[in-house]
């Protein structure tokens, strides 16, 4: 994967995450719920990540062939599950939607403990 490509993935994937958080934390009532939640059943109710995953990739046009491959490329040394036997162009879209899902489920489950950590340490007191 070209350096440009590899940036505009990192800048994706960022933008995804912070999405995916705020909302979160607003349907589950701040990060611990979310995070638990998202835990316990990430494709339950108010947290949706494949519904999700399946907007971000509407929204970037990535939704295609070409979209599918993009996301794979950049994650060509992660492992994915392989989709029942299809047509190309699903397996490509199934194994992108799956893979990328995975990776946010992962950074938002890392901003959320981030989040819980600094709220702990920003309402303790000095002293």
């Amino acid at each position: 994967m070209d350096l440009h490509e590899r940036q505009q993935f990192d800048l994706l994937l960022e933008l995804a995450v912070a999405r995916y958080v705020e909302r979160l934390e607003q349907r589950n009532e701040g990060a611990e719920n979310a995070l638990s939640r998202l835990r316990a059943d990430p494709h339950g109710k108010h947290v949706w990540l494949s519904e999700f995953v399946k907007a971000i990739f509407q929204d970037f046009l990535l939704n295609t062939p070409d979209g599918a491959a993009f996301v794979l490329r950049a994650m060509a040394k992660r492992t994915v599950f392989a989709p029942p036997s299809g047509t190309i162009e699903s397996m490509l879209d199934a194994m992108a939607t799956n893979a990328f899902g995975e990776l946010l489920r992962q950074k938002t489950e890392e901003e959320l403990e981030r989040r819980i950590g600094y709220q702990s340490t920003s309402t303790g007191s000095v002293g």
